[in-house]
């Protein structure tokens, strides 16, 4: 049976030092590819799989964060889940944004990621492989030999029935993670602090064997880096023509 959502987090409140200088005057999120702010290319992603109520959260220029979302997002439910006094890190950001998420289980996107469908939407597709009774978190995965840009070897590797697991050693993972995931809210709780990473709540599942992941089947580019910038333009325009 299809889990349909309506509720979506998108993770924008980095500082965007990896990006600079190009976030020397603009947040992250609306460092544009192809002439598409990042954080509408996912807006729009989110539109397309019937996600209507979305929650944002900021820091870095949060100002123009807010007033792009006025402008392009004016069809959509948008919160804002406010860090501008303490920057909670990914961990930390989710509990901070929980009572503003209307839905259970819900998706969370990173705005520092490009990605294409090959067929059906990706959000609408890690919809469709939730089962509540197996899992607390679905990732959308994609092998690391054709993960465009990447700069790693890899997050995860993903036995048979789709269970991942951290890398071992110095040995690469198979799988990277794109940023785009499916939670429930079961999984976040007992923060440690009010700053911290998400990889708290991942190694929780991962140990109960409840962190599950599916494959992209369409393009995916890592856009968090200035050089990946041209590097995913020139390729769209050489596959999609744009």
């Amino acid at each position: 049976m299809v889990k349909h959502v309506d509720a979506a987090m998108i993770m924008a409140a980095g500082k965007g030092t990896r990006m600079m200088p190009l976030t020397a005057d603009r947040p992250k999120p609306l460092i544009e590819v192809g002439g598409v702010a990042l954080l509408d290319h996912v807006l729009d992603h989110l539109r397309d799989a019937g996600i209507g109520k979305i929650v944002v959260n900021v820091h870095y220029r949060a100002e123009q964060i807010e007033q792009h979302l006025a402008a392009s997002a004016a069809d959509l439910d948008v919160r804002i889940s406010d860090e501008r006094d303490v920057l909670r890190d990914t961990g930390g950001g989710l509990v901070h944004a929980l009572p503003l998420i209307s839905d259970d289980p819900f998706i969370c996107v990173n705005a520092d990621n490009w990605w294409t469908n090959a067929g059906e939407n990706a959000i609408s597709q890690l919809m469709e492989h939730w089962d509540d009774a197996r899992m607390d978190v679905l990732m959308l995965v994609i092998p690391l030999e054709t993960a465009n840009n990447s700069q790693g070897v890899g997050d995860f590797n993903m036995d048979a029935d789709g269970r991942l697991s951290r890398r071992q050693g110095d040995a690469p993972a198979s799988f990277v993670w794109t940023g785009i995931q499916m939670l429930s809210k079961r999984l976040i709780v007992d923060p440690p602090s009010d700053v911290f990473s998400t990889n708290i709540f991942w190694d929780r599942a991962i140990a109960q064997g409840r962190c599950m992941g599916i494959l992209h089947d369409g393009q995916w580019f890592d856009v968090g880096y200035p050089a990946a910038i041209a590097a995913t333009e020139a390729k769209l325009a050489k596959q999609y023509g744009r």
